[in-house]
């Protein structure tokens, strides 16, 4: 698990440049470094060890000296597709998965990638042909970013590394800020730098002379579902394919670990680890138990003889992290789990290199409680005529508030801007509230419409799903994930979010997913016949925080209603409406999300663009102590 940085075609450089670039992400690689440069390119490579730790030293050089490899990530199945180039007559000096990719390269071009199973990110410079060519993996696991103002072409691991170039020109995409108060994240190829680029999960690039081309190499999708399967079918099924995942993503040369919440997914894959060699699982709690899963995941530890980390932390660890989490983050992202995620990868860290997490079952298995309201309103609309839904939206719309009256007018609304991820954090209207410039504010659900297009054959809660496969799991579950650990120097493995699981997700029917009022029942079912009942069956909790309540306490307020009246607040936001935000929520209304995403806005933008705000304002060490 390692970092990479790279520039082509650039002149009047500075020779140490790629190792300043290369040293800003040390964190991805703290166990070794390396360089390749010649006329036309510079490549940078930081290592965290976890296989054949002795070899495999980046950049990698094929034999005929004419590919250079740098390579973020593990890949599963390496040892198979080691053997077929064998036959073709290959050799290897190494039992690294690096070597795999460059001589699979060699060999088959961009169709190396229709191969491969894994988490990666990787480019390979071409010296015969003088192209770069980078890939990332199917659902985003590993992060890919460029910088392409039709002048300079730079990639790298983390933008952060394009700080230290010096043609890079560090630009805030502000056209972007009412995208990213909508869900909280960009969900698109751009990024809140302008120029700067995130390439997308499944897609390949080419850069020749000094044009870049993108490629899709693999899109998910449901066009085989079988909806002659049943829960029991379907449930083991999933007890096999998630044996099998858990067993090819245990393979490492260090000890590999595991997290572990009170909930069924990260039991089921601290469950099937175990059974493969002892574990050691990590979690993390509060001082305040109410918010606490601690109990729960000790006990179920305990019941299968493995040893668990108990990890807690309190309303300062929290908010005196935060600039230091938006610095790690690139972009600004307003999860409150991110900081949970971030403690728990840093103690973790101290025990083991490697550690398992359960991210995606909710997407794939359908275990979100939104996706049980979409039948409701499928119903709704086949039943109701449009021009009568509407009339009815029209006509609750100003009533004092009852039972219903959300669903009646949101029930007027077409999926694409109905659906609760769309305008997640402030709607249309709040936006227009706070923003100061009005005319940047757009609407979001066209932002996103093209993504539900793909899927508008199918019924709401596979679109849902589909969405969020696309969008809220690798921009924001997978995003924080690789961030917030490798921060800390840990590799994060993600069985879950895997080829071949996902491939047989696309497959379930409905009626497998969910049934009722209960969500991903095939999944739990699965997990029942190996785990107690009272995990199986655990209503979801997600990575539950006190924020809401900490908001409130004098010290804590303070800190975000001066952040809500600074320069930075003045320039972009109607400061008195975000008081009134705060003041609301300190008053009884529940505006924590909306309260959070402003506030790490503001960190994120006083770390990464001191220069526009005021010294004197300021505290310049506490905005500033991850640059350093």
């Amino acid at each position: 698990m390692c970092g990479f940085v790279g520039y082509i075609n650039q002149t009047d450089i500075p020779d140490d440049t790629i190792i300043h670039m290369a040293n800003r992400i040390k964190h991805r690689g703290p166990d070794d470094e390396g360089y390749f440069t010649d006329e036309n390119v510079a490549m940078g490579f930081r290592r965290l060890s976890i296989i054949d730790l002795d070899h495999g030293r980046q950049p990698m050089i094929n034999a005929k000296q004419t590919a250079v490899l740098t390579f973020n990530g593990e890949i599963y199945n390496y040892k198979e597709i080691r053997q077929e180039l064998t036959e073709l007559g290959y050799e290897f000096k190494t039992d690294v998965d690096s070597e795999v990719l460059l001589h699979g390269y060699e060999a088959w071009g961009p169709k190396l990638l229709d191969k491969l199973r894994g988490m990666y990110a990787f480019v390979i410079y071409d010296q015969a042909k003088n192209e770069v060519f980078g890939a990332r993996d199917h659902f985003g696991i590993k992060p890919m970013y460029y910088y392409d103002d039709g002048k300079s072409f730079l990639w790298a691991s983390e933008i952060k590394a394009f700080l230290d170039h010096p043609k890079f020109v560090k630009e805030f995409n502000e056209k972007l800020l009412p995208v990213h108060l909508s869900f909280e994240f960009i969900p698109s190829k751009d990024t809140m730098f302008k120029h700067v680029y995130k390439l997308l999960p499944g897609q390949y690039f080419i850069h020749r002379n000094g044009n870049t081309e993108i490629y899709q190499y693999y899109k998910f999708n449901y066009d085989h579902i079988d909806n002659s399967e049943t829960v029991e079918q379907d449930a083991k099924k999933i007890k096999s394919i998630v044996d099998e995942s858990v067993k090819a993503h245990m393979v490492a040369d260090v000890e590999v670990g595991s997290f572990l919440s009170s909930g069924v997914d990260s039991s089921f894959v601290l469950n099937e680890a175990a059974k493969l060699k002892p574990v050691q699982s990590f979690s993390l709690g509060f001082n305040n138990s109410k918010y606490s899963e601690l109990d729960w995941s000790s006990r179920f530890a305990k019941e299968i003889h493995q040893k668990n980390t108990r990890i807690t932390m309190d309303g300062n660890d929290y908010f005196d992290i935060l600039p230091t989490i938006m610095y790690y983050m690139d972009e600004p992202l307003s999860n409150p789990s991110a900081m949970q995620l971030y403690y728990l990868s840093k103690e973790t860290s101290k025990h083991v290199k490697v550690a398992l997490s359960g991210e995606g079952a909710d997407e794939f298995f359908g275990g979100y409680n939104t996706y049980l309201e979409a039948r409701p309103f499928e119903r709704y609309q086949k039943i109701v005529p449009k021009f009568l839904r509407n009339a009815l939206a029209q006509a609750v719309s100003g009533l004092p508030r009852f039972h219903g009256q959300r669903f009646l007018e949101r029930g007027s609304e077409p999926l694409y801007e109905r659906y609760y991820r769309v305008n997640y954090v402030y709607n249309y209207d709040e936006r227009n509230k706070i923003l100061k410039n009005k005319d940047l504010n757009l609407d979001t659900g066209d932002y996103t419409k093209h993504i539900f297009d793909e899927v508008s054959n199918k019924d709401e809660m596979t679109q849902e799903q589909y969405f969020d496969i696309n969008t809220w799991l690798p921009y924001d579950i997978l995003h924080k994930a690789d961030r917030m650990s490798m921060a800390n120097s840990l590799e994060v493995r993600t069985p879950l979010v895997d080829k071949k699981v996902a491939e047989f997700a696309s497959s379930m029917p409905i009626s497998t997913r969910i049934k009722g009022n209960e969500t991903k029942v095939s999944f739990r079912e699965a997990a029942e016949s190996e785990l107690p009942d009272r995990v199986a069956m655990k209503e979801k909790m997600g990575f539950p925080s006190p924020i809401a309540s900490w908001i409130k306490e004098d010290k804590f307020r303070k800190r975000i209603e001066e952040a809500f009246t600074s320069d930075v607040a003045q320039k972009f936001f109607d400061t008195d409406a975000l008081l009134d935000v705060l003041h609301e929520h300190i008053n009884g209304k529940s505006c924590m999300q909306k309260i959070f995403t402003i506030y790490t806005f503001i960190l994120w933008y006083e770390v990464y663009f001191p220069e526009d705000t005021n010294a004197d304002t300021i505290d310049k060490v506490k905005y500033t102590q991850a640059l350093n």
